[in-house]
């Protein structure tokens, strides 16, 4: 597009839409939206506002959620339902992969893209992303994760005393596994709330010092235990050998470490800060590798096979993070591009 005489103002690939719909060969605003959005492949949830109209539009693989509800006449579009939760609104219906939703003063109006013979929704959003009291892609992420945390149990038992989860996103899970194992749930981690997600701290040296204002073991709960301590995955590895340690220093006597996902062995282009083969762990070392790394007694990850038995639909899903399959093309060398 440079080279035929576009000239980009910022780093976000979202520019390059505005400058397809400039080109595009209509005065209509929602048709010049779904003109550039046909010549696209890849993961996206967009919204567009006009002066007197939304438009939203999903992929025709559907790799993000995006829902529609409303309140008081009107109508929104989140990537999580809890927002509507939060201000009151009424959930209508999840967008569908490839749909481009046209809000004005007429109501909603859906158009479709060009349909894919496929979907390719995030199973990570089910795992981490998104929180436990949204609807995603049709499903409870709550239901979800308790299953996940069960299969977990079923495939990966402990030898511990106690089941404590890295909050928040590995509580759900944290509970299924307990469940499963029969192995007594505790509270062994306080979560300061105050600080963002560790794995998408943009930087490692800001990811240390996020873990150890994040969490504070619970002494009267760890100490003299052996724990089996659950979390949703293991991306780089640093996060977690931290916690381990932390937790031995509170006394803790084995950390038997399980986690809800398989292995993440391919980066993400899908929008995610996982771009890269050099910052995964199980890219390049194998589980017991991984585990004298994080310092833990035991690991053990769930199946690829256990985790699409968690959801309803399994070959809608993208898994490509553990065991490659991408879903739409990828250039070779471009994980070497992504910085």
């Amino acid at each position: 597009m440079q080279e035929t005489g576009s000239i980009f103002q910022t780093t976000s690939d979202t520019e390059i839409v505005l400058h397809l719909m400039a080109r595009a060969k209509t005065g209509d605003f929602a048709r010049a939206v779904m003109d550039s959005l046909e010549q696209l492949e890849g993961a996206y949830c967009f919204v567009f506002l006009t002066p007197g109209s939304l438009v939203a539009a999903r992929d025709p693989l559907g790799f993000r959620p995006l829902s529609l509800g409303t309140l008081g006449g009107a109508y929104m579009v989140a990537s999580e339902t809890c927002a509507f939760d939060i201000v009151g609104a009424t959930y209508v219906r999840t967008v569908e992969p490839g749909e481009v939703l046209v809000v004005d003063e007429g109501g909603v109006r859906s158009f479709r893209l060009h349909p894919s013979d496929r979907k390719a929704f995030c199973i990570f959003e089910h795992i981490y992303f998104s929180r436990p009291d949204s609807i995603v892609f049709g499903e409870k992420v709550d239901k979800i994760r308790r299953r996940l945390g069960k299969k977990l149990g079923q495939e990966q038992g402990a030898d511990a005393d106690i089941v404590i989860a890295v909050p928040d996103s590995g509580n759900t899970a944290a509970l299924g596994y307990a469940r499963a194992t029969g192995i007594k749930y505790e509270i062994g981690l306080i979560r300061n709330h105050y600080v963002g997600r560790t794995f998408i701290a943009p930087h490692q040296d800001r990811r240390r010092l996020d873990v150890r204002v994040k969490l504070n073991p619970v002494r009267g709960v760890v100490e003299g235990r052996r724990v089996a301590l659950v979390d949703d995955s293991i991306v780089r590895g640093t996060t977690m050998k931290q916690i381990v340690r932390l937790l031995r220093q509170y006394g803790a006597r084995e950390v038997h470490v399980r986690i809800s996902s398989p292995p993440i062995t391919h980066p993400c282009y899908y929008g995610i800060d996982i771009s890269r083969y050099a910052e995964l762990i199980a890219a390049e070392k194998s589980t017991g590798e991984i585990r004298e790394f994080i310092e833990a007694d035991s690991l053990g990850y769930l199946s690829i096979e256990g985790m699409l038995e968690a959801v309803d639909e399994p070959t809608n899903y993208c898994t490509a993070c553990f065991g490659g399959g991408y879903p739409t093309c990828v250039p070779e060398g471009f994980d070497k591009l992504c910085v």
